[in-house]
């Protein structure tokens, strides 16, 4: 385990380093989520079926969606190392199998960490408080990088099976219909039968009912902080095993 851990710190600071060479990859990722806010917040507008204040609802759904969103800088990076040989030269050093796949997922989840932080300062500028108390506060965020961290392997696991930077784009694609068929912006009450229960049976979904109760604004409900917990735990039980395993099976 302490050869597994000092491994992983190696890695996650070789992806750290990436950052003070890219820093505009890193501006646009912190960027866009705001912009989303601001757009669907003021522009686009939304809210169907949302009692109260619509910043309040939100909010925590635009929180939920960051950590579904973004995931293509890691899936690059995963694919980049694959193509450069990279892989090969770690493989030749006495190191952890799927180290480099843990340093990878441990600064994403430094940069998402990072992006909440963010996004909940800009919330904040925008009137949306969270009332829920200081242990809601932390529970929420927990609740949202956990679901991070399982959305994390999804596409580690998708980027080992495409294999090719140029193919991540296309792969990308399949997180959006996570991301947009939530409640992130409107409730599932508004929307029609079907769509509603597929809607309230999305993981993310999940996780934003949960957060919103968790920060005391409209659209939460407290039986659905263990769903919040359970579905991400059910993704990290099958994703995990399946990334590692896949990426021993390139490395050989």
């Amino acid at each position: 385990m302490t050869y597994a851990l000092t491994d992983s710190w190696t890695m996650t600071r070789r992806e750290l380093a990436r950052w003070a060479r890219q820093p505009v990859t890193i501006v646009v990722n912190l960027v866009f989520p705001v912009m989303l806010l601001l757009m669907f917040g003021y522009l686009v507008g939304g809210g169907r079926g949302v009692s109260g204040d619509y910043v309040d609802y939100l909010v925590p759904g635009m929180l939920a969606l960051t950590m579904a969103f973004g995931l293509e800088g890691t899936m690059i990076a995963v694919t980049q190392d694959l193509n450069k040989g990279v892989v090969d030269r770690f493989r030749s050093l006495p190191m952890t199998n799927g180290a480099v796949l843990v340093g990878r997922s441990a600064a994403d989840m430094l940069q998402s960490a990072l992006g909440l932080t963010v996004l909940i300062a800009v919330g904040y500028a925008l009137g949306w408080r969270a009332n829920g108390g200081p242990g809601a506060f932390l529970g929420a965020v927990g609740l949202l990088l956990l679901f991070r961290f399982a959305m994390l392997w999804i596409g580690i696991f998708l980027a080992l099976v495409a294999g090719k930077p140029e193919l991540v784009q296309a792969v990308q694609i399949l997180v959006w219909p996570v991301g947009f068929l939530s409640n992130a912006f409107a409730t599932p009450d508004s929307m029609p039968g079907w769509l509603g229960t597929v809607v309230q049976w999305n993981p993310m979904s999940q996780t934003a009912t949960a957060v919103r109760d968790l920060f005391g604004g409209p659209g939460g409900e407290s039986g659905h902080v263990w769903a919040a917990v359970a579905w991400p735990l059910a993704l990290l039980v099958v994703f995990f095993p399946l990334a590692v395993g896949r990426f021993a099976r390139l490395s050989r």
